[in-house]
């Protein structure tokens, strides 16, 4: 793989698809026993235990409902497609009509002029084909292709939250914080094809590209749109099928299945969805017990989750499995210590709840001496009480005889 492959995105190729060399970081293509890093096979790797969460939570937009009113739009008249004039849309050549439409899971195809806000053109792409609401393009294409009529030709004004953000891209070449204006023309919409009818080459090679587009994503903190990624990828291969498999490509088709699970598990720490991750790396073990990676992540959401008695048993097995690995060495080391230290906690606790078993003890060697001396004068009271009483009963008698 050189150092120039990209992640295949339709119409968003960001500069994090590069390798570390030019970058000065970690790739998305990197290899390397480094858990903080993504293989030759896309399949990544988790950050260290304490940095594990926090990521930024990405929310999905939608266009404001009184965009969608089932007439055609104006010419020549900007439309605020989410309402907070930070992506507008104007028709330049009017469509063949609000039933044409296309919707959600449709496969589009449209002719893209991708220039600066100051007009300078970037890129063209005269067929620029991707499946309509399934992210694999940029946002701002996603939210007003589906406002689009067959033919009709737009002109889109898009902030950079809605196009490649802070961190911009270099395949295209956009600078960072950059806003967009796009020329769009919806030449054709068809309906995505059957799952069931694929052949396995052609679900495994769909559900790579989503996993491709999902690590994308997760390579520019979306981690949201990386998990919605990652899940579609998941649904292409666990999909019925009519046609025939082979041993083979069934393996080849599980591969990509748990790469997904794996990767999912990453995004969703990072957005501090300890149950999903948790739930993630259980479905890769059902497949792969001996899998590193998930056997890594397991240990740190439980860990997370304040389990560490059961994470230092998954990281111990991880270990086991590859004891050169100095992450898992590491990340063991700190959990031990973070257990030593609760264990020590819960102790002093329970001492404070409890008492000083000392100070109870003496408390107690006081109370029963001070009881025997009562104990005692009870006796003395009660003995001279009944010499008395036999003297007085001596004299009676006498004195009667």
């Amino acid at each position: 793989m050189t150092d120039k492959e990209e992640v295949k995105g339709a119409g968003d190729n960001p500069e994090m698809v590069l390798s570390g060399k030019k970058s000065g970081k970690a790739s998305l293509l990197d290899s390397g026993e480094d858990f903080e890093m993504l293989d030759d096979d896309i399949d990544d790797d988790p950050p260290p235990l304490e940095d594990a969460g926090g990521g930024k939570k990405t929310k999905t937009e939608e266009p404001a409902e009184d965009q969608d009113t089932g007439t055609s739009a104006p010419l020549d008249e900007w439309m605020d497609i989410l309402g907070n004039g930070q992506l507008k849309k104007k028709v330049l050549q009017a469509g063949n009509g609000p039933d044409s439409r296309p919707t959600k899971g449709q496969n589009v195809v449209i002719h893209l002029k991708t220039s600066l806000a100051d007009g300078t053109l970037i890129e063209e792409q005269p067929e620029l084909s991707f499946t309509l609401g399934d992210g694999d393009v940029i946002q701002a294409l996603d939210l007003t292709v589906q406002l689009m009529e067959m033919r009709e030709k737009a002109l889109v004004q898009a902030n950079a939250k809605y196009a490649y953000g802070a961190l911009g891209s270099l395949a295209p070449e956009v600078p960072p914080n950059a806003e967009l204006a796009l020329e769009v023309q919806l030449l054709d919409a068809t309906e995505a094809p059957d799952l069931e009818l694929l052949s396995p080459k052609e679900r495994i090679a769909l559900a790579g590209q989503k996993r491709e587009r999902g690590n994308v994503y997760y390579q520019r903190a979306d981690y949201a749109f990386a998990v919605n990624s990652y899940g579609i990828a998941l649904q292409i291969t666990e999909s019925s099928s009519k046609v025939d498999i082979s041993p083979e490509e069934e393996e080849e088709l599980m591969d990509v299945k748990v790469k997904c699970l794996n990767n999912m598990a990453a995004a969703q720490l990072k957005l501090d969805h300890y149950e999903a991750a948790l739930r993630s790396c259980v479905s890769v073990l059902a497949h792969q017990p001996d899998n590193i990676k998930a056997l890594f992540r397991k240990g740190k959401v439980l860990a997370l989750q304040g389990e560490y008695a059961e994470a230092i048993k998954i990281l111990k097995r991880a270990l086991k499995l590859e004891p050169s690995n100095k992450t898992i060495h590491a990340e063991l080391s700190k959990l031990v210590k973070k257990h030593s230290e609760q264990k020590g906690a819960e102790q002093a606790m329970y001492k404070k709840m409890l008492g000083n078993p000392a100070s109870g003890s003496s408390g107690m060697q006081k109370h029963q001496a001070k009881s025997s001396w009562v104990v005692s004068w009870k006796w003395l009271f009660g003995a001279t009480a009944v010499a008395i009483g036999g003297v007085a009963l001596s004299v009676v008698i006498a004195a009667r005889n």
